[in-house]
């Protein structure tokens, strides 16, 4: 007998990397595929990426993948995922754009990327009907799912919030979803992120005057970076700049193709002459010029991030102008690099509004308590299954739904890799899948592990000591000193002669065994230079021999 099977691979506690999986018999669906961002411990490493294993192992019951929105934690590990897996993905119309623009990145093949239309369509794949239906989110055209199985109705609603008065001018779809759930739902899996936050999420419209409001007492130009795909913000900031004649330019690859795409598509609207090349706005005097700016994450490269440091090819930035954050630093290891490029541009006399102030020039896509509640009242299920936070989001889920007559055991809190079997509409925790983190590097893909990591750790904090030995293979012998190299260690006006005392003193070390080949040479020079730099220095570098065999 089959059973529902429901399979958190990742995006429970971590915020990010979102993807689930539905599997009943010989069909399976995967909903989501995002990206995790690099803690900052993670030398390196560009992106954190789930774990596709079980997807993998069983891709021939694959029938396809359901995208909810256009964010990169919902969609850009699609690639990854895609160069293992043949299936259709299935999204809305910007968010099918955006997939297509990341696939042609990565050159590959988008034809089996279909539209769906949340309004109208119903998909069915196998044994499953899925109902899209319209939510409000930080970027238009987002969705959640009825998912119609033959255990029962599971909603799965990824980020969303009750906003009546949307930039896109489409709200959450609360009459249809009603009516979907009228017959029952078994369970419903949604977003726990706001789970702590009182009351509800404000609306996205309140955001633009206020912008319009920092604008007016600016007398230079205007840096304003959000999300990229915040298709929404985007055409806020347009439409504040434009009533006080500033024109727009859009700096940065990823706002100006999202940007373009969004325009293209429909999502996004200004008349001809608002937005502007940098080479026409160059003529403009600064009070007239607003930019909108990649790298609202403090990413290293990023327009933002050159223009901070004063190494951007074309733009500068100093006193009479303006820097607008709008967007919270949420991704791990984003505040940091946040706070680093505030305190340059305050270092260099600009007008920086950013997150610590009070001034609400950013609101979050995430529904708050009130918002959740609302959900539960209109799907009424059976069982709830917090995603998209962290362990504390989840706990706070779980309460809402407690307070509202939820019994404890009716609340699904999943680690990665967790597994929720679904049998006569009866819930049971059915063990769990190995998931691992998988770390993305330039062009490797799960090459970099723990080893590596701490190897780049210890490169960053203790720097790397590089010993050159040569050594008489036939007379098993030492010709001379060892040469010891250092990058990041000591600097030697400091520590005098450190390098060529130590030299002295391994051969010493070396001299003294009864008989030594290249592994004594090796693993003695790494021990004895350890504990020799940490006895004179309190610290560890890296011990790097090479022997040179004569």
């Amino acid at each position: 007998m089959n059973n529902l099977k429901f399979i958190a691979i990742s995006g429970t506690t971590g915020v990010t990397e979102n993807l689930y999986v539905y599997e009943y018999g010989n069909d399976m669906i995967v909903v989501d595929c995002g990206v995790g961002f690099p803690e900052t411990e993670m030398y390196g490493v560009d992106l954190v990426i789930p774990d596709f294993s079980y997807v993998i192992a069983n891709k021939s019951k694959l029938r396809a993948i359901i995208i909810s929105h256009g964010h990169e934690d919902h969609l850009g590990a699609l690639p990854f995922l895609l160069k293992e897996v043949k299936t259709n993905v299935y999204a809305t119309k910007l968010v099918v754009g955006f997939i297509q623009d990341k696939l042609e990145d990565y050159k590959m093949d988008s034809t089996n990327v279909k539209v769906f239309d949340p309004d109208r369509d119903q998909l069915t794949f196998g044994v499953f009907k899925v109902t899209p239906f319209r939510v409000a989110h930080s970027v238009p055209d987002g969705v959640g799912f009825c998912i119609d199985t033959p255990e029962g109705k599971m909603f799965h609603v990824p980020d969303y919030k009750f906003d009546w008065t949307p930039v896109d001018g489409r709200p959450f779809d609360a009459v249809k979803v009603a009516s979907l759930a009228a017959g029952g739902a078994l369970a419903l899996a949604s977003d726990s992120l706001g789970a702590t936050s009182p009351g509800y999420t404000e609306s996205e419209r309140a955001i633009e005057e206020r912008i319009e409001g920092v604008l007016r007492h600016v007398t230079g130009k205007v840096y304003l970076t959000t999300i990229s795909s915040n298709i929404s913000r985007m055409q806020q900031t347009i439409n504040a700049a434009a009533r006080l004649g500033r024109k727009v330019v859009l700096i940065g690859r990823s706002i100006e193709k999202k940007a373009g795409i969004a325009k293209d598509l429909g999502y996004l609207f200004y008349q001809n002459g608002v937005v502007i090349s940098p080479k026409v706005a160059s003529k403009l005097p600064d009070r007239q010029i607003l930019y909108i700016i990649s790298g609202c994450y403090g990413q290293p490269g990023s327009a933002l991030y050159r223009l901070a440091l004063g190494e951007h090819d074309f733009l500068k930035v100093g006193k009479g102008d303006a820097v607008i954050f709008s967007a919270d630093p949420a991704p791990p290891g984003s505040k940091a690099n946040v706070d680093f490029l505030v305190d340059k541009f305050i270092e260099g006399d600009v007008d920086v509004h950013y997150y610590d102030m009070q001034e609400d020039l950013h609101v979050s896509g995430h529904g708050s308590q009130k918002d959740i509640e609302m959900l539960f009242a209109l799907v009424k299920p059976k069982y709830y299954i917090p995603i998209g936070g962290t362990i504390r989001h989840m706990r706070a889920y779980g309460q809402i739904a407690e307070s509202m007559g939820a019994k404890e055991s009716d609340v699904l809190e999943l680690l990665p890799g967790e597994i929720v079997e679904f049998s006569g509409q009866v819930a049971r925790r059915a063990g769990k899948i190995p998931v691992r983190e998988v770390l993305v590097d330039g062009l490797g893909i799960g090459d970099v592990g723990n080893t590596v990591l701490r190897d780049r750790h210890i490169l960053s904090k203790e720097g790397i000591v590089i010993a050159i030995t040569h050594f008489d293979r036939n007379e098993g012998r030492l010709l001379d000193n060892p040469e010891l190299i250092s990058r990041g260690f000591v600097f030697e006006q400091k520590y005098g002669r450190i390098l060529d005392d130590a030299a002295h003193e391994l051969f010493d070390a070396l001299s003294k065994k009864k008989s030594i080949n290249t592994n004594v040479v090796r693993n003695t020079s790494i021990d004895f230079l350890e504990k020799y730099f940490y006895q004179k220095t309190g610290r560890r570098p890296m011990i790097l021999p090479v022997i040179v065999e004569v």
